[in-house]
């Protein structure tokens, strides 16, 4: 009922605001094919132009904070205190996950199992062979080579990095007095670091014996081998979108629309461990009215329009209940002299 309410409310900005407004949009490598895939079909509506970077969350955030965009984007919720303190705001878009990829030869995708102890293990290079006892332990029926594991993590602030560093201060003591959690870590020098997803990605299929972790929609794209996760429940599960929406469902996201609570660690027997939400974040007063109003059309449209479009993309869409949340949050946006945008008519 509430999502007909919206549409129904809001059905004539599909077409009523064709024009040639160019948004520009910056952060999340995770999000970027959501935000693309979104922009190309907006276009055929509006005639509007998207022009997203994927650029990294931290940098999303830095770049709207200098308003040099007309929405940064991250896959880590800013405290209430720091959106506050910055004057934004900040909404969900989608939800996705963090997985963890290898390439093994002699190994499929799917096969290794890992959990948080062994995870936290080889990130800080306290187990250095994939032969090694403890990996072998967890997996009686696998031939590991004794090989040296080249693990590759990202060197650019990442989302990724931060929802990965947070499953792993969530679960490991160790790892949280050694590293804890943010969206650059400071890894051990033997480990190779990569700037981008993309690169991350590339990275990892010309290394043999590597291993790493990246944003889910890297998988299918680039055809990257994943390893099985044994969640809080002590189930062993795969990343994809049932076990991103099984950890939805465990969450107050779902509940009460509380989208400041991190998605990681939830419990459920088929919910993935690093599973995240991905965010919009925009002035709280808009430096340019006009193009804040085209912003929020686009991210309406988005949400009434492109449930369909979410699925392509491997992430799973809001909750009906969380969707209307989003849209009070986006009415809240004001001109400089803190009148509300009047971009919904």
């Amino acid at each position: 009922m509430i999502r007909k309410a919206l549409l129904i409310s809001l059905i004539s900005l599909t077409s009523a605001y064709a024009g040639a407004n160019e948004i520009k949009g910056a952060g999340s490598s995770a999000a970027a094919p959501l935000y693309q895939t979104w922009a190309d079909a907006y276009a055929k509506t509006t005639a509007s132009k998207i022009d997203y970077q994927a650029i990294g969350s931290s940098a999303g955030i830095r770049k709207i904070k200098n308003n040099e965009l007309d929405f940064g984007a991250s896959d880590v919720a800013l405290p209430s205190a720091e959106l506050k303190k910055a004057k934004l705001i900040q909404f969900p878009s989608a939800v996705s996950g963090v997985a963890i990829i290898y390439h093994v030869p002699g190994l499929r995708s799917g096969e290794l199992k890992l959990n948080s102890t062994l995870l936290s293990q080889i990130f800080s290079k306290k187990i250095q062979f994939w032969n090694d006892q403890a990996i072998q332990s967890l997996n009686p029926g696998l031939r590991l080579p004794a090989h040296t594991i080249e693990v590759i993590a990202r060197q650019d602030g990442s989302g990724s990095t931060y929802n990965f560093s947070d499953y792993l201060s969530k679960t490991n003591p160790d790892w949280q007095n050694q590293y804890g959690k943010n969206f650059t870590i400071q890894w051990n020098e033997n480990i190779q670091q990569v700037k981008g997803s993309s690169l991350l990605a590339a990275k990892l299929k010309k290394t043999p014996y590597a291993i790493s972790y990246v944003d889910y929609n890297y998988v299918a794209q680039e055809k990257l081998d994943v390893a099985q996760l044994q969640n809080r429940e002590g189930k062993f599960v795969l990343p994809n979108t049932e076990s991103f929406s099984s950890a939805l469902s465990n969450s107050s996201w779902k509940t009460s629309g509380n989208f400041e609570e991190a998605l990681t660690d939830k419990a459920g027997t088929k919910s993935w461990p690093i599973t995240m939400g991905t965010f919009v974040i925009m002035p709280q007063a808009a430096v340019n009215s006009e193009q804040a109003k085209a912003t929020l059309r686009y991210f309406n449209w988005a949400f009434l329009n492109g449930d369909r479009l979410v699925n392509s993309v491997d992430f799973v869409r809001l909750p009906d209940a969380l969707q209307a949340r989003v849209f009070r949050e986006m009415t809240t946006v004001t001109d400089q002299k803190g009148v509300p945008l009047n971009w919904s008519v």
